[in-house]
């Protein structure tokens, strides 16, 4: 953690905000949701050979944490800078609308990854994310989260170089365009 700031919260009880820098790893507590305020999470986990499998992309307003998987080993990775609050288990009444969400894009992803053809499957993943976290643009929608053609693969479950050959077709179809590095404007699919 790098900084933290006092956040009072409506109840004027107070809360920790903490600062998480891309790529740390958030401490899990198997009492409190993290509310994330700010920046993009990877939750995943790995199997027995050590394979990761990417569970889900969060961001502001989603809750993530320990309490919500019985998947172990369980682990959430900051993407980009991110900004949480630790709401402890006994005072998550309010945070039903945010439960709610996080169980319906479980509920898209597993979706996603069930669908036959990978060109699909890569397809699906990049609209959900540009629905999630995407911001329009002249083009279209613009993907600019630090994702790579691995992470990508992990999360529809194929192999990089599938995803590159993938990625490499749909902007040779003009479904996509790259402006720069880990970024992807998704065009309107109409």
């Amino acid at each position: 953690m790098n900084a933290m700031i006092l956040m009072q919260n409506s109840s004027n009880n107070h809360r920790r905000l903490h600062t998480f820098s891309p790529r740390e790893i958030i401490p899990l507590q198997s009492d409190c949701f993290w509310l994330l305020k700010q920046g993009v999470v990877k939750t995943c986990t790995w199997n027995e050979e050590g394979t990761a499998i990417t569970l889900g992309y969060w961001g502001s307003g989603d809750v993530v944490g320990q309490p919500l998987s019985l998947v172990s080993p369980y682990q959430i990775e900051c993407l980009n800078t991110v900004e949480a609050v630790s709401v402890p288990l006994r005072q998550c009444d309010w945070l039903s609308d945010s439960i709610c969400r996080h169980i319906q894009q479980t509920e898209e992803l597993l979706y996603i990854v069930r669908s036959e053809r990978m060109y699909h499957r890569l397809l699906k993943i990049l609209v959900w994310l540009a629905r999630k976290f995407g911001r329009e643009v002249e083009r279209g929608k613009l993907i600019d989260l630090p994702l790579t053609h691995q992470e990508l693969a992990e999360v529809i479950g194929t192999t990089r170089v599938t995803v590159t050959k993938l990625i490499n077709q749909l902007e040779q179809e003009g479904v996509i365009t790259r402006p720069r590095r880990n970024s992807i404007v998704l065009k309107s699919l109409g």
